[in-house]
């Protein structure tokens, strides 16, 4: 059977699983290795790794009551303030269960949530967001996030799914708000034309509902958010964009971790792999540019690191990186499996 190591030039499972690095230690664990939650080395990690750098400074720099920065609803500063920082944490893998986790996802549900559901980044009243501010990609990163840290069943989780599965598709909006200003991710930053980015970040956040627990709606947003991110070549990533400039962002093509309301090429094949559609073929020019960026030992560099605009740094700018190289293999990972269940005789 093919291993989705096969086309590596050097095999990276070792040097992710090295101890001293905790955090890619328990998401290789999980991810490549497949290991359970509960399993003795994934626990011993996930302690580990919410002991020690970048998780560790993250949470010591929460304010009691939950926020990080500042007071309110979280968007700025710029990638440091609350929602920044939330988001980054489900990235790398923090325990969900942690209190200060708990204290984070409670701040950001009571000062930016919006009255529509979505998460909003502009100002409302009494320091809340206002529905005006609400858009795709925000919406999809701490919903994502909020799921991943426990709270799919939370009523007020449930309300922000259920708005971004409408703003999606159009079913039930009676109005649509500033940077959401109709379906299809259509977006106000994007000279009102789908976001493919935005698209990406809510793409994630509904895969991240179980198959099971998928109502009807979310299962038509989902297949809408497929058919939109395959309608272009993500190698290419020609998606619409505002009328000013005259080529996809060169964003898309500088790898990075973590993520923010930027998208790359990886984290599109991240998000239609989640998605199902791991094996389509109209993603083979996406893996074949992937593997063209590793290096001689098979790791990937961070290209958007964000450095010294967080408030722990994680990586060096363009040197090679645990983080964006556990990305990476995570989707040749799930090529490979579809690719063997694509394959795999069918009963008679």
């Amino acid at each position: 059977m093919p291993d989705w190591r096969d086309g590596l030039n050097a095999d990276p499972l070792d040097w992710l699983l090295e101890p001293g690095d905790p955090g890619p230690r328990h998401l290789a664990l999980r991810q490549l290795l497949d290991r359970p939650a509960d399993d003795r080395e994934v626990v011993a990690a996930r302690a580990a790794a919410m002991a020690a750098a970048p998780i560790a400074p993250i949470l010591g720099a929460q304010h009691r009551e939950g926020y990080w920065v500042q007071p309110g609803r979280g968007y700025g500063p710029k990638y440091s303030g609350t929602v920044w920082s939330l988001m980054f944490l489900d990235q790398m893998g923090a325990d969900g269960s942690d209190p200060r986790i708990r204290r984070g996802c409670e701040y950001v549900l009571e000062f930016t949530q919006t009255s529509s559901g979505g998460f909003g980044a502009s100002a409302g009243g009494a320091g809340r967001a206002a529905p005006s501010g609400v858009i795709h990609c925000l919406n999809g990163n701490l919903l994502r996030a909020m799921i991943g840290f426990g709270y799919l069943e939370d009523e007020r989780v449930l309300r922000s799914l259920a708005w971004q599965a409408r703003a999606i598709t159009g079913e039930g909006m009676e109005r649509w708000y500033g940077y959401t200003p109709g379906p299809g991710f259509r977006c106000g930053v994007n000279d009102s034309k789908p976001c493919a980015w935005g698209a990406i970040k809510a793409l994630l956040a509904l895969t991240r509902v179980p198959p099971e627990a998928r109502d009807p709606a979310v299962a038509r947003a989902l297949n809408a958010g497929v058919e939109f991110l395959l309608s272009c070549d993500p190698a290419v990533a020609d998606y619409p964009r505002p009328s000013r400039t005259s080529a996809p962002s060169g964003s898309w093509f500088r790898l990075g971790f973590p993520s923010g309301y930027i998208a790359d090429v990886l984290q599109n094949l991240e998000a239609l792999c989640e998605a199902g559609a791991a094996a389509d073929p109209r993603l083979d020019h996406a893996f074949e540019w992937l593997l063209r960026q590793q290096d001689d030992r098979g790791r990937w560099a961070n290209r958007y690191s964000y450095h010294g605009k967080m408030v722990q740094d994680v990586d060096a700018q363009g040197r090679p990186s645990k983080w964006v190289t556990l990305r990476a293999c995570r989707v040749l990972k799930a090529r490979s499996v579809a690719d063997s269940s694509t394959r795999a005789p069918q009963p008679d």
